[in-house]
Formats: C-alpha cells, sequence, structure tokens
C-alpha cells in the first residue's frame, strides 16, 4: 500500500491534521497566530545548518524552531511589543536561513519544496517520521489537556489551582517546534501556521467544548489534506498550497452558512 505516492502523501497530510489541529486550538486561543508564525520562519535556518552539518533536517528544524520559539518567550516579559519582537525575528531568521542556504556548495537543494512542501515526495521513513512527531504532539497535549486548558483561560487560576503557567507554556512550545518540524515536508515553511490556525478557526463554529474543537479541527485539517491533493492532482497544481486553499473553502463556507442562519433568524 505504501508504495503509492499517493498514498504517502495522503497519509503524511493527515498526520501533521492530526498533530496541529489541538495545537492550532491553542494557538488560537492564546491568540499565538504570529508566534506559529515566526517558529515556522526559523526552520529554513534549522534546515540551512542541518544540510551543512550533515544532519538530520527534522532534528535540524526542530532544534532552531525551539530556540526561536524559547527566545520569544524570554524576550517577551522584557518590555518589547511582542508584534514588533515576533516580527523582528520571524523575518529576520527566514532571510538568514535563506541567505545560509545560498552559501552551501555541493549540495543539491530544492528551496521551493522547503518553503511550500513537497508532500508528494514523502517516503517511507519521511512518514515514519510524521506520524511519529504527530502521535508525540498528541500525547503531550492529551497528557497535560486540563493544565493548558486552565493556564490559558488564566494564570492567576491555574496559580490557584498549583499550575505553573510556563511549564505548560514550555509544553506548548515544544509541540510548536515539533509540528513544525514534521509539517515541512508537508506544506513547508511558509504555510504551516495556516494548517495550524485555518482548521482551529474553522471548527471554532462548530464546537461546543474545547475538547470537541481539537476534534472538529482535526477532521476539516484530514479533509483539506484528502481533499487538496485530489485537487492539486487533478488540476496540477501545488500540493502544499491546494491543501491550505481547501482549508480556507471550508472556514469560509462555515462562516457564510453562520452568517446566513443568523441572519434568517
Amino acid at each position: 500500500m505504501l508504495d503509492d505516492f499517493m498514498t504517502r502523501a495522503t497519509l503524511a497530510g493527515i498526520g501533521v491534521a492530526f498533530a496541529a489541529a489541538p495545537l492550532g486550538c491553542f494557538v488560537v486561543w492564546r491568540r499565538m497566530a504570529y508566534f506559529g508564525d515566526a517558529t515556522a520562519h526559523a526552520a529554513i535556518l534549522g534546515i540551512a545548518l542541518a544540510l551543512a552539518l550533515e544532519i538530520s533536517v527534522f532534528a535540524g528544524a526542530t532544534v532552531v524552531a525551539l530556540i526561536m520559539a524559547l527566545t520569544v518567550t524570554h524576550l517577551a516579559g522584557r518590555g518589547y511589543a511582542m508584534d514588533t519582537l515576533l516580527g523582528v525575528l520571524a523575518h529576520s531568521s527566514l532571510a538568514f536561513g535563506l541567505v545560509a542556504v545560498s552559501f552551501l556548495s555541493g549540495v543539491r537543494i530544492d528551496l521551493m519544496a522547503y518553503l511550500f512542501g513537497d508532500i508528494l515526495a514523502v517516503s517511507r521513513s519521511d512518514l515514519l517520521v510524521i506520524w511519529s512527531g504527530a502521535a508525540l504532539v498528541v500525547a503531550m497535549i492529551v497528557w497535560r489537556w486540563s493544565a493548558l486548558l486552565m493556564s490559558t483561560l488564566s494564570e492567576e487560576l491555574a496559580y490557584a489551582g498549583g499550575l505553573d503557567p510556563k511549564r505548560e507554556q514550555l509544553i506548548l512550545t515544544i509541540s510548536l517546534a515539533i509540528t513544525v518540524a514534521v509539517a515541512i515536508k508537508v506544506v513547508g515553511v511558509l504555510l504551516i501556521a495556516a494548517m495550524l490556525i485555518i482548521p482551529a478557526a474553522a471548527a471554532r463554529g462548530l464546537a461546543r467544548t474545547p475538547e470537541s474543537m481539537a476534534v472538529i479541527a482535526a477532521g476539516i485539517g484530514a479533509i483539506a489534506a484528502v481533499a487538496g491533493l485530489q485537487g492539486a492532482y487533478v488540476f496540477d497544481t501545488p500540493a502544499g498550497p491546494s491543501i491550505v486553499c481547501v482549508a480556507a473553502i471550508v472556514f469560509a463556507g462555515l462562516n457564510l452558512m453562520g452568517w446566513r442562519s443568523q441572519s434568517g433568524s
């Protein structure tokens, strides 16, 4: 079954959707969209370093994305405006990564594949990395779900309940770095934030509980992955952007139905 490239691509897309869904819900609830974007942009620098040092691209992207996320978390409390800080770090890390890639000699690099994904070229080993990373992210989120929710609702309430919001933020940061690393092959560094935010935002109007929002977001992400791949195959369009386009169409359609129901009531 895994000999078929479309099967591997579909499984890879679903794996990323399952990892991004619960994490994307917290990104939406905490208004961390730019935080996810900055972490994703930093991954291109990690890719360049990994290729230069001849180590795993997944490891390089994970480490640099984690460093970026921890740096933002650390500097945020030191008088820097968050949107300014994220803008500086996101775009500068992307620029440094692209420049670093240009200095690599003797290494064949398909830069477009890293920027926008190359899901159709997913191998069996890539599939193993994606699903292992997704399983780790889901396990961490499920393990700390109640604590993460309480910290998201109110830090004071979390402290009163004996929780450390900074520790929960660290768990989210690690999960985000892993998700970014596993999603690079599927949608690329420029579109990872979209897969975090759009399915979760689309699920928000359908869900009655936080848990159902995560499940619905996973379903929307999986549908976007499957439909986007089929659309890319039929219309000969880039697979990664096509997946994001389907997610955006679902988001727009659900909102349109919501507006109509409100106007009709």
